[in-house]
């Protein structure tokens, strides 16, 4: 049987659905009072991820749990110590439900980690590659971090395989945030001021391509203890994205040309700098590892898996 944990969230919720529909025997936790599961799913809710939490109930019975459970990355966050809150959950919550796991013979924990861990952004031709050493700039990067190292100590005092996925932007049915908002700026029509953003590079990856690379690690035997990156094998600039969200919902995209450099005041002045940067950066993955080991493929496009997305949207 294997374990979901986070099953109400963007990703879990889209793994616990996929689960169901191949009929792979399946148990969805959350910290929440409501799981939305088929029928056949055993849910168990109110689970907190803590160092102090008892995870039996969620273990019985489990050969691999798929963790996607996190403190997520919040923006401009406000609470006195970030890095505290972060550590309280992604790291200590984790370790603690890795630990247990090993202790009730699971065979394989899967861990949804973050690109962060190898930073914010790319210089050209410099993607990054799932050996890179780390490089965090933030708290929730910094926990992220330190729970791959973590789950990796638990492996080898253990047995029990570890399998971590670090994941750039992910979007599909559903997808909220920044990504929701673009593509409601481009539904009705709004006129964006980021036609010049042509020169840099985003990996992005599509919640169906990220679900088969999950479903993959569950038991391809050459997944155990690695690390790797994932990404749709496509990267778009900031311009050719928002083009290519509109020909996906058949409308045109109203682009104005504004130079880089007035965007970066203008953001600057607003106190945007950083949103801005997310804009206009690059950051490549370099799925090539991913692709060779597990001898694996993205099976779906990034103009289907854009389509997909904009339908829950608009």
């Amino acid at each position: 049987m294997i374990l979901v944990t986070g099953a109400n969230g963007f990703v879990g919720s889209a793994l616990v659905s996929t689960l169901a529909s191949v009929a792979k025997p399946t148990r969805a936790s959350c910290r929440g009072n409501t799981i939305q599961a088929g029928i056949d799913i055993e849910t168990v809710t109110g689970i907190d991820l803590t160092a102090s939490s008892n995870f039996d109930q969620l273990l019985d019975g489990i050969s691999v749990v798929i963790h996607t459970a996190a403190r997520v990355h919040v923006m401009d966050d406000r609470i006195d110590n970030p890095l505290s809150a972060y550590r309280a959950v992604n790291v200590d919550g984790t370790r603690r439900l890795a630990q247990q796991a090993a202790q009730h013979g699971v065979k394989r924990f899967i861990f949804l980690s973050s690109i962060k861990v190898n930073g914010e952004r790319t210089s050209e031709g410099q993607a990054f590659t799932a050996d890179m050493i780390p490089a965090p700039t933030d708290a929730y990067a910094q926990s992220k971090l330190e729970a791959e190292n973590a789950l990796l100590k638990i492996a080898e005092s253990t047995g029990m395989e570890v399998v971590i996925i670090r994941l750039p932007l992910v979007y599909g049915p559903g997808v909220k945030a920044n990504f929701a908002r673009m593509i409601r700026w481009v539904s009705i029509g709004f006129p964006l001021p980021l036609g010049s953003i042509n020169a840099n590079s985003r990996s992005m990856v599509g919640l169906d391509n990220l679900i088969d690379l999950v479903l993959i690690c569950t038991t391809h035997r050459a997944a155990a203890n690695q690390i790797f990156l994932v990404s749709d094998d496509e990267d778009l600039s900031t311009a050719a994205l928002l083009r290519r969200l509109a020909k996906a919902m058949g409308k045109p995209a109203y682009l104005l040309p504004i130079p880089l450099s007035i965007l970066r005041l203008g953001a600057k002045l607003i106190g945007q700098a950083q949103s801005m940067r997310r804009l206009t950066d690059s950051l490549q993955v370099d799925i090539a590892k991913t692709k060779q080991m597990l001898a694996w493929q993205p099976p779906t496009s990034v103009d289907e898996s854009l389509r997909r997305a904009v339908t829950k949207v608009i």
